[in-house]
Parts: C-alpha cells; structure tokens; sequence
C-alpha cells in the first residue's frame, strides 16, 4: 500500500514542496527505512512515529516500511516530518482514509506520547502552501505565525489523535484567524526612553538623523560617556515597521527558531548585539547547511556592536559586503543560499586603549604608537562605511545632576515617521527601498540635487578633508534626511553643513 503526503523542507527563508511517500509492503522482514536525502534527525523520525503511534493505541506494522522524501536531491533536515510519516502510515493501515489529506500540507513533531510539538519556518511553509493552492496542518504553537498570511486554511492541532480524527471527518477543527489591528497596537511599547539620558544633546541628534534615513553610526568616546546608552534606546525613535518588513524579519526569524510558541509577527525593529568573541560564520551567517547570522537576525533593525576594536579584524571585514549590498550570500557544497540583510550598523568605541584620548578630566595613558595599532584594527574601508562619524564626550556634573529630563524619545519618534514617511513615498516603486540609506546612483541623481551654495559648500569640503567617493555619496544621503527632517525638498547648506560635520572627526582618527 503506497500513501503519498505533502510537507515542507526549509533551505534559506524559503520553504519548498516535499512529497512524503511512505510504502508498506507484505513481504520480507520487518524494517524501517526513511530515504531521499534526510539528515540525523529526519532518519531518527521513525523511533518517534514508532512510539508515538503504539503510545496513542495504533497497532504498528511489523512489515517492511520504506519513506521516500521527494524530491531525493534536495536536502532534508529537522524533525518537521514526523507528522506527515505517521499520517502516511496511518493512510496505508486504513486508519486515515486514502486521499484525505491530499489537499494539507503536513508539519509537525512528535512527542513520543503523540503530542504534536511545534517547528521551525511556520511563516515559510505558509506562504508555500498559499502559493501551491493547500492547506495547512500544523503544531498549535506555530500557528498564529503561519495564519499571519492571508488566504491559507491553517488548521492548528496538539495531538496526532485530533489529526486522525478530523482526516476521519469525527472531529472538527477551525481555520486559526488573526486579528491584525491587534498585532500593531501591542508593538512598539518600551520601559526605556531618551529622556533618561543626560546630556549628550548632539549625539541625540545624529542617533535623530541616523534614525530617519536608516544611516550606519560610529560613536567614539571615554568610558561611562553613554554610548551603550544611547544605543539601548535608540529602537525607541525608530519608525515603526511597515508589514512588509514585519514579514521580511519574521521569515529569517523563524528560520532561525527564534519565535517563540504563540508568537506571530516580529512586529518591531530587531535589536542584535553580539559579544566581541563572535566569529565571523556566526556574525555573516554559515554552517553545514547555511543559518542565517547576526547581520540577517538584525534584518530591518540595529547590530550594535559595542567595544568596536576588541572584535576580530577579519570579522569586521566581512560586514563590508552586506553593508553595501543589503543581503548576503553564503555559498557551501550543500547549497548557495542568500538572506537579506539591510540593517543599520551603530558601533562604539573608545579613543584609545585606555579610553581617555582627548578626556580633558582624565591623563591619556597611551603612547602613540599604541594608540595607533589600537585604532587599525578597524580597517579605512570599513570606517567609510559609516554615514555619521560622532563624539560623545564625558557628561559634565551640572548636566548629570540637573532636573532637565530631556526630550522624550515619543516627540523625537513623530520627527523621525515623519520623515520616513516621505521617504516610503519616494521610493513607493522601489520594492526592498524603504529609507534614504540605501538610495542607488540613480536616486542620488534624482532626489539629492543641492542648492548651488549648498554645492560650493560640499565642494570645499571635500578638498579640505580629502573625503572618499563613498564619502561624497553619503554626505549627500544625510543631506537629504536632514532636509526630510524638517520637510523642505531643497537641501540647503544648513543641511549639507551638517551632514559634514558628521563625517569631519573620521578625519582625525
């Protein structure tokens, strides 16, 4: 008896149709065999099935079993099939009608006492099953992720029993539905906020700017200045995600493992940052079969990495790419897989081994030449690549102790949608475009034509500070979210004044 179920496998962020073919024969003796490229886990499905199906009272068959994981070249791993295994031996058994779960697909792991647990890439498998016309029978965990796309029967079950009994038509169970309005209210809510910064009025403003256009930040500064601070909450005056990227992020996410039961979406900016130890297939992404790194997991939000220097330099360079691309590829003998990563990079650093370079409180305690090797571990091309360049000074005692609270971190919000909001209107026909950061040559040309002051301004700047091609670029970039700032469409020489200023203390490492 041959019963043929569909599933899922993941390679990347995409989720791909595999036909679960499972055959039982009536001679020759007893085994049980899982074919068609399965990794560890997959082949240690059939221990699972066996125990999970004997547990719920079926009568295993001690006959020759042979499952086929169509199609055979393509990798399988995780234990995503031990659902759609025992459904197809219940199928062949005639405990399951024959065809009935023909218009399902199937995924879900098994507790050896038939509980159904939950997967990875629920999302993915969802967006398949929409685009192949089927259902979807999953873990009750995974499904409110999976019913977040729309037009797809998402039938979510706890036990392989309540499986059975709905394929027998004895039991009825209903498509999961989201409330999306919900999903947006709840997002965006944080215990933290600027207003609990003291000082640091310019940094606040460039982390402002930076905020608006999606713009890299370096921040350079003593020990205890606030940097990390600042960083912490910086995802609170971020605009919030639109629900395309909200889907973007959660593909990567849940490819990962990281959303949790019950969860959706990842209704808001992700926020990464990896210890300094962090190698460079951990951070780019890698493995046997490829995982997605930090710079994905970061995908749509901020990676922070703080005590920039201590990071490993060929680490470091290996950013490079996926700054300027927004995505990164990672190629093994496996598969070539490629994972978006358009993130926002905020580093810190100190000035120097000791970190009070320049501290007009503290005596620098470095030589030169220390200073020196301290700071090339952080190699130019990389430097260039951030588009703000700030210092953020020791706090002085009258702004530590003063009653001023600062502006709180919802008013700097409503400057920084604002201005992201013209943004997703210039670029509404540009997909994967969503901010002034990753504007291409032909945007530039066309939306970052300064005035003929503001021209001369940028032209004098950049012989007096001998700034980089990819400098100019920026400048420009920062020019035009300054000016979306404050809603003008010229940019002026005020913004294009500030935009250098910005770049300026790169010249002085």
């Amino acid at each position: 008896m041959l019963s043929k179920i569909q599933s899922a496998s993941l390679l990347g962020i995409d989720a791909h149709l595999v036909e679960v073919e499972v055959d039982i024969s009536t001679r020759g003796l007893p085994h049980f065999n899982v074919v068609g490229l399965p990794d560890a886990a997959v082949k240690e499905a059939r221990d699972r099935v066996r125990a999970a199906l004997k547990n719920i009272g079926f009568n295993f068959p001690l006959k020759p079993i042979t499952v086929n994981l169509a199609p055979a070249d393509l990798k399988k791993e995780g234990s995503a099939f031990d659902l759609p295994i025992a459904i197809g031996l219940c199928e062949c058994e005639g405990a399951v009608p024959m065809g009935s779960p023909g218009k399902f697909i199937l995924t879900g792991e098994l507790s050896l006492d038939g509980r159904v647990k939950p997967v990875k890439g629920a999302l993915c498998i969802a967006m398949l099953a929409r685009k192949m016309g089927f259902g979807l029978i999953l873990p009750k965990d995974n499904a409110p992720e999976a019913a977040v796309v729309q037009g797809v029967e998402v039938l979510a079950v706890e036990t392989l029993p309540e499986v059975i009994e709905y394929l027998n038509a004895r039991r009825k169970i209903s498509p999961v539905n989201l409330d999306m309005d919900t999903l947006v209210s709840e997002a965006n809510k944080y215990d933290v906020c600027f207003s609990e910064v003291k000082g640091q009025e310019h940094a606040k403003r460039a982390l402002e700017v930076a905020s608006a256009g999606g713009h890299n930040v370096l921040m350079i500064g003593p020990p205890g200045s606030g940097k990390t601070m600042l960083t912490r909450r910086l995802h609170t005056i971020m605009p919030p995600v639109t629900f395309e990227e909200s889907i973007e992020t959660t593909r990567v996410h849940s490819v990962a493992g990281l959303i949790r039961g019950g969860e959706s979406l990842v209704t808001g900016r992700p926020f990464r940052s990896p210890h300094h130890t962090i190698s460079d297939v951990a951070l780019i992404g890698g493995g046997q079969v490829p995982r997605p790194g930090e710079v994905s997991l970061a995908h749509n939000g901020v990676l922070f990495l703080d005590e920039l220097p201590e990071f490993k330099r060929a680490v470091l360079e290996v950013l490079r790419q996926p700054l300027e691309a927004g995505e990164v590829t990672v190629s093994r003998a496996v598969a070539t897989i490629t994972y978006p990563a358009n993130f926002m990079l905020v580093a810190a650093m100190n000035p120097c081994p000791c970190g009070y370079f320049g501290d007009g409180r503290h005596e620098c305690t470095c030589t030169a030449g220390l200073i020196h090797r301290y700071r090339s571990r952080v190699s130019g091309p990389l430097m260039d690549r951030f588009d703000i360049h700030i210092e953020v000074p020791a706090v002085a005692y009258k702004d530590l102790s003063s009653e001023y609270a600062g502006e709180p971190s919802t008013h700097i919000s409503q400057r920084v949608v604002r201005a992201r909001e013209i943004q997703l209107g210039r670029f509404a026909r540009d997909n994967g475009i969503y901010s002034n950061s990753r504007m291409r040559s032909r945007h530039i040309k066309r939306f970052c034509k300064p005035t003929a002051d503001a021209e001369s301004l940028l032209e004098a700047a950049m012989k007096k500070l001998g700034l980089s091609a990819r400098a100019y670029t920026r400048i420009l970039k920062l020019s035009r979210t300054i000016a979306d700032l404050e809603g003008t469409t010229d940019i002026a020489p005020a913004h294009v004044s500030e935009a250098i200023q910005y770049r300026a203390l790169d010249r002085g490492l």
